[in-house]
Order: C-alpha cells, then structure tokens, then sequence
C-alpha cells in the first residue's frame, strides 16, 4: 500500500539526512518511503520535486564531507554553469583534506590535497567548489580530453576564465602529476566552439594525427557572405561540413569542403580520418 506524503514545510525543496529528521521529529522512517521524497545516497533524501541535474548530487554529497572539502573539477564546473560538465548520474568529484579520510565511492570521487591549499582554492557557495580555473585544470588531469576540452572550451568561451588564468594555474601545478597534460587541453581549448559535441570531434581528430583545426574561421567568399565554416585548416583551404551547414561558396573561393554527416561521424570516423587526410594532403600548405 503506497504511503501517504507527508511534506513539512521546513523540508520544501531541501536536501537532507534522513536520520537528522526523523530524530527532529519531522518524519518518520516510514514517512520517508512516499513518493514525496527521493533517497540520493545512504540516509540522504531530497524533495522530489527538485531537478534530477548534477547540482542536486553535488549537495547530497557535500552532507556527507568532512569541514573544509570542497567540489572540484567538472563537478565544480557545472556548479560555475557549464551544463554540459556533468549529468546527474555521473560521480561527484570533491577534494578534501588529506587527513579527512573519505574514500571514493559509486557517485563520489575523492581528491586529497594539503588543508592550507585547499582553502585558498575554494569559493563560497552551495556547497564550496573549486574557481573556474581550477576547475579547469581539475577537469583536465582527471578526465579524458574528449570531455575536459569541451568544458574548457565552454569556460572560455562564457568568459568564465581566461587564457591568463588558465596559464597562471598550469604554471602553479606544472610539477603535479597530470601538469603536462593539462598544458595540452588548455592548448587545444578554443573558445570559438559551440558545442561540445563539436569540441569532442576537434580533440577526436587530433588523437588521430590530424593537423589541428580551427572552429568557425571567418572566410570571406569575394562577392559573397562571411561564411564560419564548423571546422577548418586554412592553411591548407579545407574545411568540414557538418549537417546542416551550407558550405557550398567556399568551393568557388578555392577551399576544398568534406560534408560528414552524424551517422558517419559515430558509425565510421576511420574513413573519415581517412578522407580528410587525403583532403589535407592533396591541397597542399596554402599561404
């Protein structure tokens, strides 16, 4: 038999433990059941009306952190409003105290710093994470480059961060682990991308040994509009036409376009290295 909701005011919209309420007396155990209220981890509950976004995990696991910790990395970048940074089912990445002792767990991974720094690198909010150039440098070293480059892409180009920043928290932790790598993402970063879909195809097509491109390079076509081509290497005059776009003038201006539909891009990127290759290779360096 369904249990009938009970929502106390005090509780509206709210992230919170479950043995904390019951002991206050706002709920019983059983109350905690109904459909008013989800359960997020071990004896965190929240309104079930709240947005199942990675928000929401990010305050369910800061009930459960030590004083002083903090989100960090792509966590800490969604918070500073890159929606693309994470999804709701993805880990919460958090730094914490060294001593703290939390360890990762299914929705949680742990990073441990020394407390003097960490409390440099957090800003205040709810809960504290990471500023957007540490996050950035977080999210560098610890995911894959077909993620953390979008979301450098994104904090560029939002004007969340720059270049400046960006150089100034490499040069701080260049001899941490991951510190080279995290010179290449900011390298390849470009604030021009529109998309992370379109930031994942211009990291995909590095790995792979192409030259890399430039995203949305003013062409002028003489006689014609000023055309922004999704992906292009102007020094050899090729461009890549995604769906949707309509590239043709280029043709006439002496740029070579490839059209690569999504289904190729996610069913047969070989031949597409393959085709552009090819392409780079027959135009030739142009100056």
């Amino acid at each position: 038999m369904p249990v009938h909701p009970h929502l106390p005011d005090a509780l509206a919209w709210q992230v919170f433990r479950g043995s904390d309420v019951v002991r206050r007396g706002l709920l019983t155990r059983y109350q905690l059941r109904s459909s008013a209220w989800m359960r997020l981890r071990h004896d965190i509950y929240a309104d079930a009306r709240l947005d199942r976004d990675h928000a929401l995990a990010c305050r369910a696991a800061a009930l459960q952190l030590p004083a002083g910790a903090a989100v960090a990395g792509p966590s800490a970048a969604y918070l500073h409003g890159v929606e693309h940074a994470a999804r709701f089912d993805q880990p919460v990445h958090v730094l914490v105290p060294a001593a703290a002792g939390p360890r990762s767990q299914r929705g949680l991974r742990v990073h441990t710093v020394a407390p003097e720094i960490l409390a440099r690198l957090t800003v205040k909010g709810a809960p504290p994470h990471t500023d957007t150039a540490r996050a950035a440098w977080e999210s560098a070293v610890w995911l894959a480059p077909v993620r953390s480059v979008g979301i450098v892409d994104t904090l560029l180009g939002r004007g969340l961060t720059t270049r400046a920043a960006l150089a100034e928290v490499a040069a701080a932790n260049d001899d941490r682990p991951g510190g080279r790598r995290a010179r290449w993402v900011f390298d390849l970063a470009d604030p021009a991308a529109r998309s992370p879909a379109e930031s994942q195809l211009r990291v995909r097509l590095v790995l792979a040994g192409l030259p890399r491109p430039v995203a949305h390079h003013p062409v002028r076509v003489p006689g014609g509009p000023l055309l922004h081509p999704g992906l292009a290497w102007p020094e050899h005059r090729v461009a890549l036409e995604f769906d949707g776009q309509r590239l043709y003038p280029l043709a006439g201006a002496g740029w070579l376009v490839l059209h690569v539909s999504g289904r190729r891009l996610h069913q047969d990127f070989p031949t597409v290295v393959r085709e552009l290759r090819a392409a780079l290779m027959s135009h030739g360096r142009r100056r």
